[in-house]
């Protein structure tokens, strides 16, 4: 019987541990920090042994395999001392990858990929194709493989395609590539660029890799490394011979023969970021054979994501808007770019050294306010502080709430927008939008 090690206790580590123990594997759970109960209650139900709070090298390094959850650093000694044993070190998309013949759609980026995952997966739907969705989002890859689906959905993050070997989807969307957890990549871009085109890696000719060719670090990447995949490119500002590009606010998809999609002006979500996602989802859905009334449809009712751009509530006609999952600067541009009024903006959070010059035409002519919500607001004030009139700091979402409402007056925005991630005094983007949402409410 092989041996299946899994470290990391979390979603991708149970759901890997389910997996493992139904095909066959001796499974042991190891996690530096502690369980969360619920997922105890898991492994104990399915008599997996399990230790929290350690990592016993002696039930480790006997491993036949380890899969390793996405959070957890190559540079941890444990997962050094596992490499230098010869012991294959996969993530949970590898390994639940070997169990299924499905067709998988693989979305990655730096911002964007749960919008057009769910919108894809929302259109295969209402397609009536059996389908499931996972990975970065919701549930585990590994723990859907029960349900035997034709179709899956997987949002997939940078860490994941780190310890894929053989993954290859059918489809693979790569939305945009900017500057984003460096700190796991020796603080070097061109690292984190590679590591998103592993999703690319395996596939071959037969296979489709759909980009957004308005990003010049994914150009950049395509004229210089040569993919195997067949490319088909979307864009708001170019028509393309081969590809999706909007013509007189239609989106038109070209490939063997020119197909109108839709107008952008049905589309449910608002600003250009959706616009490619939507083209984004479009593209594969249309790949699939999709019916274009169908995929229209589904656009036109896409509620979206929460903690993204989501309309909160609207207060002596001020509207409150939590876009809590943009933890890095280019979520946030978008978030600026798309306010239509002026704004008091809530920013701030653990800066992972965030370059902030991009921001700054937005600053000057959207931003009203800037209420500075982390342990260290320094760079904030450095970059803003000549910027706007109103720049203040605090270390209380509720506080934060409270001053911008005393702030806006009627027609005019709260923006919760961070830019940075959120563990500094939050557990994590979703504990911050609620947090929000709760003072919001509150008012």
């Amino acid at each position: 019987m092989k041996r299946l090690v899994v470290l990391g206790g979390g979603e991708s580590g149970v759901g890997t541990a389910l997996l493992g123990k139904e095909k066959g594997f001796e499974v042991f759970v190891s996690d530096y920090g502690k369980l969360k109960q619920v997922y105890k209650d898991v492994l104990i139900h399915n008599e997996i042994e399990w230790e929290e709070e350690m990592h016993t090298s002696s039930k480790i390094l006997n491993a036949d395999v380890v899969m390793k959850s996405p959070g957890i650093s190559e540079q941890v000694p444990v997962v050094k001392a596992i490499v230098e044993q010869g012991v294959p070190v996969l993530s949970e998309i590898e390994f639940a990858a070997q169990f299924t013949d499905a067709n998988i759609i693989g979305v990655t980026g730096s911002n964007g990929k749960t919008t057009t995952t769910m919108m894809t997966h929302l259109i295969l739907q209402k397609a009536n194709l059996n389908v499931e969705m996972g990975g970065n989002i919701g549930e585990s890859f590994a723990s859907l493989i029960h349900k035997n689906p034709d179709y899956f959905v997987l949002e997939l993050s940078s860490f994941q395609l780190d310890g894929i070997i053989q993954f290859r989807p059918n489809i693979a969307v790569l939305t945009n590539i900017t500057p984003d957890h460096l700190d796991r990549y020796d603080n070097k871009f061109e690292n984190y660029i590679t590591s998103k085109f592993r999703i690319a890696m395996n596939q071959t000719k037969e296979d489709f890799l759909i980009y957004d060719a308005d990003d010049e670090v994914i150009n950049t990447y395509l004229q210089t490394h040569k993919v195997q995949s067949t490319l088909i490119p979307f864009s708001l500002t170019k028509t393309l011979a081969q590809g999706v590009f909007l013509r007189q606010e239609e989106i038109i998809i070209k490939l063997k023969k020119q197909e109108q999609i839709m107008s952008i002006s049905n589309l449910a979500l608002e600003g250009k970021h959706n616009i490619k996602n939507a083209m984004a989802a479009a593209t594969v859905a249309h790949l699939l054979k999709i019916r274009k009334d169908t995929i229209r449809e589904s656009l036109e009712c896409f509620q979206g994501v929460e903690h993204r751009l989501e309309n909160v509530l609207k207060i002596n006609k001020v509207q409150y808007i939590n876009d809590s999952k943009a933890t890095n600067v280019n979520a946030t541009y978008f978030a600026l770019e798309s306010m239509d009024a002026p704004t008091v903006w809530i920013v701030g959070g653990v800066d992972k050294g965030n370059d902030y010059s991009a921001l700054y035409p937005f600053i000057n002519e959207k931003v009203k306010a800037i209420i500075c919500l982390g342990k260290d607001n320094e760079s904030l004030f450095r970059n803003f502080e000549h910027m706007v009139d109103i720049i203040v700091e605090t270390q209380y979402m509720s506080e934060a709430v409270k001053i911008a409402y005393s702030i806006a007056t009627a027609g005019e925005n709260v923006l919760l927008s961070p830019a940075c991630a959120s563990f500094d005094l939050f557990k994590n983007f979703e504990d911050r939008g609620h947090q929000f949402k709760t003072a919001v409410r509150a008012l």
